[in-house]
Formats: structure tokens, sequence, C-alpha cells
């Protein structure tokens, strides 16, 4: 079972030094001078440490030998001869040991780590050295281990006994011995302060020294580590209290070092050099004359360069013998003496050597250019955060008084430390949004496409170099795997609140910079640093107030936090048993789980996650002492609290293994049951499922494409998503031809599109011509210079406007906006002896007509406004700015296949893409009265996909005031559930995006409760109920207790009678389970006799459930009080209830029917009386109701001007008559919800798949 367990805190002790017998003759006289010696290995020490009675000797690492060498030789030839992860011999020999090894340490290589200057004799007594090592296994898997140097006088009676250290008086040799702990974690500092203890006691206790350093190393074998989250453990090894902290999350290594280290050593600049060398892949040689320094720093290093991980070879210290590993032709980050600097420089190039005593950083490269130069703006951001930095802990605490206790002492240099560390983990993690932040807006999720040549031009020529470097690497590679995968780590967090709120990459739309970014480009010569960043489609609503505030260009006015504002609770360990054998840490083991007993009591019910530590420590050791059943137990708490920590790998091996008798017993828990399958079928998914982890690079087609190639093209390419828009455009560059694109015809319109793109990018405005635009407004199309009815000039066309840019002296005249057009033609003008085609365009805001000679661009310009003006009008009959988007979108494409074709036939190749004005030429869709007046506003959840989905769910969360909006409280959200368990979040203020995917499951979400300001359920088809942490937007707390599909929810708040807030679950099959809110504990459970259980709800005291063919009234124990049947009238035809609400006041039950046209109207004080209808006209089934204020809003499928359509009826419950009729959908009406009773949010089937936001009277 110890097999199965993650590694505790102790891998394995290794104690090296000089062999006895070489001491021997050394004391002996038989040399004269002082001889370099030879380190080896005296002793291992690995767990297990203790074995039960019955079973073979207890063993505590190695038996003591008389005679060292022999026992050296033969061990070394072992490994030697085998490989050095098993060294376990089984022999009576007494030279040879019976040790096991892990597979990741290497023996052979250890004692030239241990002392890497060589063994060295001293005539005087030296002070202890520490210093840190990095082991890496063939599979890149690394452990850690800290290494202390100390110096013992050498007595000839000392060389054959395992005795203390008190020396005769006058002894003038003395020899180094080396103790390494090795772990495969890097806790260097709390390894550090183990040693240091150890240290301490070797040198006052009377104690034989090797049995000390066996007792030590069983010690920490016992320490567990804590898993990922806010605890720590705390043990203490007398004199000094160890702390092991532990990562902020399971995507976060473990940092217990001080990260300001190479700020204190280097100034900003150079740590840049140092930076950019990594990302780039160089050979980095880390030179300095401590030790400890370079392994300290490389660790540092590393951590600075996440979410990017290296990959390469990793040895931050190379003794003397190791120097030819620099040799290596790969990329790799090595470290040795500063005394080999010139050495190693002389014998291989292309070399970044980095002088860590100097802080100097230089290239030998034969590539001139030497190490690239980091992108300006986050150069210039990441200078002034690190010079701002307070690195002098004298400084911060010169006003507080001295503790006598050195614990104190410590605990106030950690806090410090932890604060310090924080912050520089804010100012990297910075750093590396700054420079990736833009890979977001050219990835291709769907098709796993990067377009790294538009991602290089859409950067400075300045940065370009770093970048075309950086593009080819290795970790950037798995760096896009990752980001594909949205993989939701500290760096998106980051990128994703810092993004400007318009999420530019969701838009279907091509990038152009807005006027804001000229303003700034054009009138602060400071920011030209900026370079283009955050160029993008703005929001295309027509007025300012409906603009949304563009990206910031760097995080400098990003707020930032310590890590003491986030609670950190620390669990102490009890005192180590002694002496160390089986019952004694049988009992420690016990004394562990008392003291998380004790501790889990008085963690309130809400603080789930500091649980959900707890009890997987307590799994963990119940684990480790052979109860499986309360080990499984306690992950099935757990998986139901935390499955980031839930080890689920663990769990099945456990469950595996279970005795016959074990098994019998978890089968008969129905909870344990259901965790052990869930587990074994995701493991037998992870096993059969090849995840596509690759990266493509967008190429040009080289062969024809027909439709499905080209539609797969054109969205890798990144210039649109939709389906239907790339249909049409197959259609125009197929005109009159066979229906294929020929590759070169696909190359000329890419190239174009892209250098309208570009040009645009190139646009100059004046700043008093931008002062008439809107802050977020693009120009997306520049005529040639014309004559036109206002004089000579430019025409250009912005998502709201066109308007002239007259000659001479720049200066602005609109034209019109899109809203207000009343008329566009094309007429033709006198010219000499010609006609020239004129575009004429009336405006409702001008008298005159405006008149532009656009010659050959006439036509062009005439379907491009027209398009325009089509899709203004859309948008504004039907609330809905993504018409605007796709008639924006349309323009473009137009524009591109004109340049790409130049033909006779490009005007009407071009036509076919003229959506919107054809839509309004041959059926005018008329909006009603009625709808246009409510309807307030529309939003498209499946904005940034192929295809729209379905909305399944809405829910509304209110804001939460106590909360800054970057933590995600602040503003209300609307949270809209989609197809395959897709979640997006809008922030309900801006109906903006605020997350554009949330993966709950892959499964159909049938319902959405908001339990509490921390947490929303989701009722799922696969059975689960998934748990939103609605601060992190995280997903990480599941409910597993239903067997079939849950469909509905309902919330019981706290009263005099329920001191908790209670949740109600029910799933298809009729299962009805209360929640103790705060525990997540299944409260009761029961089942009804019924067809599909689809809704509940709390009334007057009683629950009220709904299935299919019936609705009942139950008691709290769940005994039917009261059943309704369909009405008679209904059960003759193929029909079923579909939603039901309770209106108290009037004591009044609703329902509605799958397909039946009409609401039936209970008394529920007598049910058995007939239902008054209410006849819902061109209604086919009702889908959905809701009550609001004093309205009912139903949600149904009918039909409007002979169309299948989405409807909503509101109907007045006093009148029982229906008062407004909307139609806003293309598809079946399927949720509903209210905004705090001001607004009521609909949202349809897949054909429609959008959001209307509607405005209660």
């Amino acid at each position: 079972m110890a097999d199965l367990l993650p590694a505790g805190l102790l891998e394995v002790c290794v104690v090296v030094g000089a062999s006895s017998d070489r001491l021997k003759d050394i004391c002996e006289g038989r040399e004269r001078e002082l001889p370099l010696l030879e380190a080896e290995v005296l002793q291992v020490h690995a767990p297990p440490f203790v074995k039960k009675e019955n079973e073979s000797e207890p063993q505590v690492g190695l038996t003591q030998v008389q005679r060292r060498r022999s026992f050296i030789k033969k061990k070394k030839e072992r490994f030697e001869g085998t490989a050095p992860a098993e060294s376990s011999a089984k022999s009576t020999d007494p030279e040879v040991q019976d040790v096991t090894v892990p597979i990741n340490i290497d023996l052979v290589a250890l004692p030239q780590l241990c002392f890497p200057e060589g063994l060295h004799l001293s005539r005087d007594f030296q002070e202890d050295h520490y210093h840190f090592l990095v082991f890496t296994d063939v599979l890149g898997n690394r452990t850690h281990g800290v290494v202390v140097q100390y110096y013992k006088p050498i007595q000839e009676r000392a060389l054959y006994q395992n005795g203390p250290w008190s020396s005769p008086k006058g002894a003038s040799l003395y020899c180094p011995y080396s103790i390494c702990v090795i772990s495969k974690y890097p806790y260097y500092n709390a390894l550090r302060d183990c040693l240091s203890s150890l240290m301490a006691q070797l040198k006052t206790c009377r104690r034989a020294e090797w049995d000390m350093v066996k007792d030590f190393a069983a010690r920490l074998a016992l320490v567990p580590i804590p898993p990922p989250g806010q605890l720590h453990v705390v043990f203490n090894l007398r004199p000094l209290q160890i702390i092991l902290p532990s990562t902020e999350d399971k995507e976060q290594p473990i940092i217990d070092l001080d990260l300001h280290l190479p700020f204190l050593c280097f100034k900003p600049r150079q740590l840049l050099q140092v930076i950019t060398s990594m990302l780039t892949e160089q050979r980095v040689v880390l030179l300095s004359s401590d030790w400890a320094l370079l392994t300290l720093l490389a660790h540092c290093f590393l951590l600075f360069i996440r979410p990017l991980t290296w990959q390469h070879p990793f040895v931050p210290i190379l003794s003397q013998q190791m120097l030819d590993f620099i040799m290596a032709p790969t990329a790799f980050l090595m470290g040795c003496h500063l005394r080999h600097f010139e050495e190693v420089a002389a014998e291989t190039d292309d070399l970044i050597l980095i002088n860590i005593d100097e802080g100097t950083v230089v290239s030998f490269s034969s590539d001139s250019t030497g190490i690239p130069e980091v992108p300006l703006v986050a150069e210039d951001c990441f200078i002034k955060r690190g010079e701002a930095l307070r690195m002098h802990y004298d400084l911060d605490v010169s006003h507080l008084a001295t503790s006598t206790d050195i614990n104190d002492l410590r605990a106030q240099r950690r806090l410090w430390q932890q604060n310090l560390n924080a912050e520089v983990q804010e100012i990297t993690l910075e750093l590396m949004v700054n420079i990736f932040r833009e890979v977001h807006d050219h990835l291709n999720y769907e098709h796993r496409v990067f377009n790294s040549e538009e991602f290089l031009k859409s950067k400075d020529p300045r940065d370009q170099p770093f970048y075309e470097k950086v593009l080819e690497t290795h970790i950037f590679n798995c760096f896009l795997k990752e980001r594909l995968n949205r993989k939701m780590d500290a760096f998106t967090r980051l990128e994703m609140s810092t993004r400007s709120q318009r999420m530019k990459a969701m838009l279907d739309s091509p990038r152009r910079p807005m006027m804001q970014e000229m303003a700034e480009k054009y009138s602060k010569p400071e920011s030209r640093l900026s370079r283009k960043l955050g160029v993008g489609m703005s929001d295309t609503g027509e007025d300012g107030s409906g603009g949304l505030p563009p990206r910031q260009n760097s995080l400098r006015n990003t707020p930032r936090g310590h890590a003491s504002q986030r609670g950190v609770t620390t669990f102490r360990l009890p005192d180590f048993p002694d002496p160390l054998d089986f019952p004694r840490v049988q009992l420690y083991y016990c004394d562990i789980i008392s003291y998380l007993d004790r501790a889990m009591m008085t963690v309130p019910p809400e603080n789930s996650a500091l649980l959900a530590r707890y009890r997987y420590l307590r799994g963990l050791i119940n684990t480790t002492m052979g109860k499986r059943l309360d080990a499984l137990c306690d992950f099935q708490n757990l998986y139901k609290m935390d499955t980031d920590i839930f080890p689920g790998e663990l769990v099945r091996m456990m469950a595996d293994s279970l005795p016959r008798q074990e098994r019998v017993l978890a089968e008969r828990r129905s909870e344990l049951q259901r965790l052990i399958s869930r587990v074994r079928k995701d493991h037998e998914k992870d096993q059969s499922g090849q995840r596509d982890d690759t990266v493509k690079k967008f190429e040009l087609p080289k062969k024809h494409m027909h439709l499905d190639d080209f539609v797969k093209r054109v969205q890798e390419s990144g210039i649109v998503k939709d389906v239907e828009t790339i249909n049409r455009l197959f259609d125009a560059l197929t005109v009159g031809q066979q229906k294929q694109v020929d590759p070169e015809v696909f190359r000329v319109f890419y190239t174009v599109w892209k250098e309208t793109e570009a040009e645009a990018q190139d646009v100059h405005l004046p700043a008093g011509v931008i002062g008439h635009l809107d802050t977020n407004e693009c120009v997306y199309k520049l005529s040639s210079s014309v004559k036109t009815s206002h004089g000579m000039g430019k025409i250009a066309l912005t998502q709201r406007r066109i308007f002239l840019l007259t000659e001479g002296r720049l200066g602005y005249i609109e034209i019109t906006k899109f809203r207000d057009i009343e008329d566009v033609r094309i007429s033709s003008a006198p010219f000499l002896l010609l006609r020239i085609p004129t575009l004429k365009i009336k405006s409702s805001q001008r008298k005159e007509t405006f008149e532009a000679n656009l010659k050959s661009e006439c036509d062009l310009w005439n379907l491009m406004i027209k398009e325009m003006w089509a899709g203004r009008k859309m948008a504004d009959d039907h609330k809905d700015p993504q018409y605007m988007q796709q008639a924006l979108t349309n323009v473009l494409l137009m524009d591109a296949v004109v340049g790409c074709l130049q033909s006779q036939k490009a005007i009407f190749a071009a036509s076919k893409l003229a959506y919107f004005d054809k839509m309004k030429l041959e059926v005018p869709v008329m909006v009603p009265k009625t709808t246009s007046e409510t309807l307030k506003h529309k939003i498209n959840p499946s904005l940034d996909l192929m295809a729209p989905q379905a909305v399944d769910v809405l829910l509304y969360t209110p804001g939460q005031l106590n909360l800054p909006d970057a933590e995600g409280g602040g503003n209300p959200k609307l949270w809209c559930a989609l197809s395959n368990g897709k979640v997006v979040v809008f922030d309900a203020a801006s109906w903006s995006v605020r997350h554009s995917s949330i993966q709950v499951g892959t499964s159909r979400l049938n319902c959405m409760l908001g339990v509490d300001q921390h947490q929303l359920w989701i009722g799922s088809q696969d059975s689960v109920i998934y748990i939103i942490n609605t601060h992190s937007m995280s997903c990480n707390k599941q409910l597993t207790e239903h067997r079939s599909e849950v469909t509905d929810f309902a919330l019981e708040e706290k009263d005099q009678r329920f001191t908790q807030t209670l949740a109600y679950s029910c799933s298809a099959d009729g299962v009805v389970i209360t929640w103790d809110v705060s525990t997540l504990q299944a409260r009761k459970q029961f089942k009804l006799t019924c067809d599909r259980l689809q809704s509940i709800r709390l009334a007057g005291g009683a629950l009220w459930c709904c299935a299919r063919d019936c609705v009942l009234e139950l008691k709290r124990n769940g005994m039917v009080s009261r059943r309704l049947s369909l009405p008679d009238d209904l059960r003759s035809v193929p029909t079923a209830f579909s939603c039901f609400i309770h209106i108290a006041e009037k004591e009044q039950l609703w329902t509605g029917c799958t397909d039946a046209g009409e609401l039936c109207v209970w008394h529920y004080g007598d049910l058995s009386e007939p239902a008054h209808k209410i006849q819902l006209q061109d209604c086919a089934g009702v889908n959905c109701i809701i009550k609001v204020k004093n309205q009912v809003w139903v949600g149904c499928r009918g039909r409007s001007q002979g169309k299948p359509r989405g409807k909503i009826y509101v109907v007045d419950p006093e009148r029982q008559s229906v008062e407004k009729e909307l139609v806003a959908h293309g598809d079946i009406v399927q949720a509903l919800c209210s905004a705090e009773d001001r607004y009521v949010l609909s949202g349809a089937a897949r054909e429609d798949g959008k959001v209307a936001i509607w405005k209660v009277e």
C-alpha cells in the first residue's frame, strides 16, 4: 500500500564521506601531504523504516558495519552492473547492505555533487556549509536535495566506531562529511532547517552519530505533504519549528525559497537578459563562488518564466569532473564554480555565461545579434516594478520590538518573505502576460492552429527578432498546447482580468486600430512604445455609452495583493515517537487523525476548502495505516468538496487492491460503490481517449478545395468562423466555374485580406478628425482620392458611419451614419465627353444628396454601403448588435473578393456576400411593434463558436457590493448554459462576456441554482451536480448521489425552524434529495412514482413536484399529500406537463404542456375543480414559465408570419388574459429568468442560439 501513496517529505537520506581505510592511512602518517580524497557513500536511509513485528526485523536504513570501504566497493560494483534505481540485494554478507534506493537516485554520481570541489581535509575547523541539488530522471521528473557539509576531527579510535563528536584536545586534522536529504518536493528552506536542527543535536548529544542520522531520516519519512491550498503543515524538530508551505493551487509549484534573491544579485535589465536566454532556449551556464546560490537562483529563473516550463537539461551544479556536460549540443541550464569561467568560455561557443557574483550576463554567441531584447512595453513595466521592490527586511521591521523566541522571529521573517515572494511572482507573471498576451488572438481552438506569421506581423519590427526566436522553441510549443487546451491557470486568469471587455478574439471580425489608440499613438510620444498593442474590432453599438474600454497595454495599474491577504491555516503534527518502532508509529498516526478530527470540528461548514484539505490528509494517513475503508470514505467526502485535489489514481489502485472481505463491505456502501465506479470509468476514459495535443501552424493550401476543406482553411486563417458566411464566400470565389477553390485564388484572397488589414493599421488621422469619432470606432475602408460634392477627398467607412477625409489640410466632413441613410444609388455625372459613375447617398440629417465620383470603385462602394445600411436596420429592429458585426464582416469580404478576382465578374461575385441587403429586398422581416418596444437588447453566447448553440438554462445572479469586480464579485452576472456542458458568463451591467468558456462536464446542463454568494449549482444530464465557485470561476466540487439526470433545484433559506440553508434537487427517475448547503451532505432522500420528474418548487410550506404525467404536493418527509393529473381533454392527445408555477397570493397553480397551446390555472385549495384555460394564439407548446412582478411570462414554440418561431406570452394573472405576444427568436424559447424583476431574459434553441433581454413594465 505504501507504493500507492504520494511521496512523503523524505525520499532518501545519504551520508557521504571518506572511507575509514583511507583516513586510517592518513592518521598513521603514511601520507606526508593532505591528499584529495575520494568521496564515497557511507550510509543510505530510505523508507520504509518500520515493519510489523510478524514480518522481517525492523530496518532503519543500513546496518552498521566495521569496514566501510568493502561495502562501498560492492555497492558501487552493483550500481554499475545494474540499473541505479534498484539497489536491493538480499545477502547474508555483512558487508552488503539490504536497502531499496528510489529509482531516480543515482548513488554513483551523488558523492561528486555532495563534494563538488572534492573532499579536502583541513587543519582548521570549518563552519557548516549548505548547498542544494536537483536530480532529473530520463522522463524529466525532478527530485531535490539539500546537502550539509560539516567537519569532524580525525582521531584513530573514532574511525572504527560510531561514537559522539567529542574530540581530544589539540586535534589538528578535520575531515568533511556530507548529509544529503532528498525529496520529491523543492522544500529547500524547510529541509535546510531540518538539517540545521540535526547538526545542532549532533554537536551537543552524546548518542551515536549514525543512529541519530538514522532516526532523523525516519522522522522525516513520517511527515505528510500538504495538498494544494491554504493549509500548511508544521512539525517540531528541536530546536526549530519547521513549516511546509503548500502550493496555491494544483497548477502551481511549491515555493520554499526566497524569490527576491535574483533581484539582489542582478539589476532588472540583466534579469531580463537571463529570462530572454531561457525563453529563446539558449545554452545557459550560471557561475558563482557560492554553490548554494547556483541552485537557488536557477530554480528562481524556472519559476520566473512560468507558465512556460523548461523542458531541457537542468543541472544547476556541475562538479569539476562533470564540466564536459556543457559540450552538449542542446539547450540547457547548468551551473558551476566561478573559477571555471575562463575554461568554460574558451571551450565552447554559443554560451550565455551568467556571473552571479558580479551580476553580469555575457553572450558568447556566433549570432551577431546576441540576446534579443524583450518587447519594450513589457521591459519598461518589469524594470519599474523591479526597482520598486522593498527587499531589505531590516528596514521593514526596524520599528518592531525584538522577540525573545526564535520561532517567533522566524515566523515574522517568513510572513515578510511570503509577501515579498507574492509580489515577485506578480511581477514575473505580469511580464509573461505582457509578452504573450496577444497569442490568444491568433489561436484557432477548433482546428488547433496558431497563425505565427500573422502574430509576428502584428508586432513592432524592433520586437520581431525576440518573437522569431521564441516562436521556434519547444517550451513555447508546449505553452501553445496548454492555451489550446484552455488551461485555466494564473496566466489565463491574469490575462482575462486585464483583457478588454470587448473580447476582441471572440468577435467574428477582423482587427483594426481604434480611434483612442490612434489618438494615443500620435499625441503622446511615450505611448508610441505600445506599437499597435490591443488592436481589434470594437463594440458596434451606436451611442458612446455602449462603447467598452480598450485593453490595457500593460499591467502597470493592475491592483496588487499580498500573500497575507489570503487566510493561511497551519496544521501542527504531534511530536515524533521515540523510539521509532511499529506500535509507536501506529500510535503517532492515530494521534494525527485525532488532531485532524479536532481541527475539522473547529472549521465552520461553509469553509469547505479547508475541510477538504483536512479530509485529504486524513485519507492519506488512513491509507498509510492500512484502514482502506476509512480512507475511501474520506476521499468520497473529499470528492464532493474539491475534485482538484482528489487523488483519483490512488483511490482506483486502492479499490483494486482491496481484500475480499473489505471489498464486500465497500460494495454494501452505495456511496463508496459509486465513487469507485466513477473513478474506474474516468480511468478507462483517460486510457482510451487520445487527446489531441498537436499544434499546427497555419499554411496556405496547395491543392484545390471543395467546400468542406475550404471552410476548414478559412477558419484556420482566422478570417471568419461562421460556417454560413464561409459558404457564401465559397460561392463568391467559385462564380462561373467548378465548385472548388483554386489554391492560387485562395492565396491571392488571403494576401489581399491581410494587406487591407495592414493598410488600416497605417491610416493616419489627425487629432481634429479623431475628435469627431467615438473612441472605439475603427476605419475599415478608405477609398482613393475622389471628387465629391464637398470637394476632393477620401471616403472612409467605419462600423457606424461614412465620412469624407478632405485633402489639403486634412479635415472631417460627416456624410451620414448608417441608420440615417434614406437612399443609396449609382448615377452618372458628365465629364467632358464621358459620363463617370457617381454614387449618391441621401441622409435624413441633410437636405442635399452627397455625391462622389468613385469611378471604378463605385459598384463596390454601392454594395458595401447598402450592406451596412441593411445591417444597421436589422440591428436596430432586432436590438441585436451582432447583425452590424456580421454586415461589417460581409463588407470586408466583398472588398477582398473584388481585390482578389479583379475581373468583370468581381462585383457579381461580391454581391453573393450581400446577405442583409438581399434579406431586406427579398423577405423583409417585420418586427412587431410590441416586440420592438419591449425588447431592450440581444446577446449571443455562441459568438466565438463556429455555429450557434442552444441556450439550455439561464440564471441571473445579483452583484456583490462587498467584493471588488476583479475578484469575481461587483457587477451582477448572467450565466448561460450551452450545449455539451459549456457555460458562458456575461457581465449583466454591460452585457459583455466575462468568461467565454467554463466547462462543466460534457453533457447537457438542465438546471442552475445560485445557492449563495460563493457557489452556483448546476444539474447535468450525466446525473452529477457540479458546483462552481463564483469567485474563482472554477468547478471543483461535485455531488454524485443522483443516479439519473438532474432536472431541477429548489432553495429553502434559513428561518427559525431551519438553522441551515437547505437545497432540494430532483432527477428524472423521481428521486428528490435534501441537501445541507454548508456541509454538502445529503440530509434526506425519497423517490416518487411518476413519469420523468422534471421540476420542483417550494410553496406554502410544501414541496411541489412536476412530472410529465402529474403534479404532486409533498410533505417535508416525502409523503404525497395531493396528486394532480392531466386535464381530461388532454389525455387523449400525446402531451405532458412541461412546467408549472405557484402564485401564492392567489393560491393558484399554473401549468403548461408540451404539445398544447394553453395554460391551465388551478386553485390549489381544491385541485379537484376543473382548471381555467388561457389560450395562447399560434402556440404549439409551452416550454417554460416564470412569474415577474404581477405578470406571468411564458416561453413557447409557435409560428409567426407563417414560420416556426420562438414566442413569449406575457399574461396578466388578475384578468388571466394575454397582455403581450413577443416574437424575437428564430427557434423555441426554452429558458427564461428574471433579473431583479426589472428585466426578463429568454434563451432559444440551436437554430437561434441567442439571449433576448426584455423590459418589465
